[in-house]
């Protein structure tokens, strides 16, 4: 039986940054408007719930498949023997209900067209390793994950405690979705070497070990680029965003470095510390402005 210590790990907390990120963002966006309220605790669960199942999701689903035999990246329940498929399964679908519970009282609170979105979020979740043919097995990982991770979750954040979906939502969902994509194409450059092994054609083994690491330079660049944008267009202290700059830096030197296989872990996790940061901080501008 997988320890307490395991399940944890399996939860791949590292990347749960990318479920915090887009809702201090969004909140943010409805404090500009002055509609921040107590919501937003609820749209976090939901957001963490969604990451926390996608993650034991695609423990389950690339377990069975055996595509994590040979492991390079973060430790797996399934593919190390230490937790049975059923179990992590289980796990998963736990996790989608905390995620669905969540959802329905936020949609008594505002919209019950808000359980359609869920719904589609959580087949997403699903579907991104699961099922017969996996999108994320076909590099459209980075699409769902900016949809999902980005757009979706900035601007839901935004309307369940404004009542609606603000312009400047849409605008700062980019950055959010962009830097989540970066976590996720961080993860998939390190499985190059592996995921070629098993089948796995993901975006970054279309694109190939050079231009996925141009294509994650710019995923996490441009976001500061839109933050001075906004500082610039009407919301000044945006520029709060820039403080996350000096966290960009070390990923980036080893991403450009070459760095390749276990060295990568570290650009895993500093990515998902930079957007964290990054989101914090623009909030905390979008409210002030």
């Amino acid at each position: 039986m997988a320890t307490r210590a395991q399940w944890v790990q399996g939860a791949r907390p590292r990347t749960l940054p990318a479920a915090l990120a887009p809702v201090a963002v969004g909140t943010g966006a409805a404090a500009a408007v002055d509609a921040a309220s107590w919501r937003a605790l609820l749209a976090l669960v939901v957001s963490l719930a969604l990451q926390v199942g996608v993650n034991y999701a695609n423990d389950y689903s690339d377990g069975v498949r055996g595509t994590d035999t040979v492991r390079v990246g973060p430790f797996r329940l399934v593919g190390s023997g230490a937790a049975t498929p059923r179990s992590v399964k289980r796990a998963a679908f736990a996790a989608f209900a905390v995620a669905a519970a969540a959802g329905l009282v936020l949609a008594a609170m505002s919209s019950w067209w808000l359980l359609g979105v869920g719904a589609c979020a959580i087949a997403a979740a699903w579907f991104y390793t699961g099922g017969p043919r996996p999108y994320g097995y076909a590099g459209l990982g980075e699409v769902f994950v900016f949809v999902f991770f980005g757009v979706v979750a900035v601007c839901g954040t935004t309307y369940v405690q404004a009542g609606r979906v603000t312009g400047l939502a849409w605008v700062v969902s980019v950055p959010v979705g962009l830097l989540a994509c970066a976590i996720l194409v961080a993860n998939n450059l390190r499985d190059i070497p592996t995921d070629v092994t098993s089948g796995k054609r993901t975006l970054a083994v279309r694109l190939g070990d050079a231009r996925t690491r141009r294509l994650y330079e710019g995923l996490l660049l441009v976001p500061f680029v839109a933050a001075v944008g906004l500082a610039v267009a009407d919301h000044p202290w945006a520029v709060l965003a820039l403080l996350a700059a000096p966290l960009a830096v070390p990923p980036l030197r080893l991403v450009a470095g070459g760095a390749a296989g276990r060295d990568l872990i570290a650009v895993l996790r500093d990515t998902g510390r930079l957007q964290l940061v990054y989101a914090v901080a623009l909030g905390i501008g979008l409210a002030l402005s």
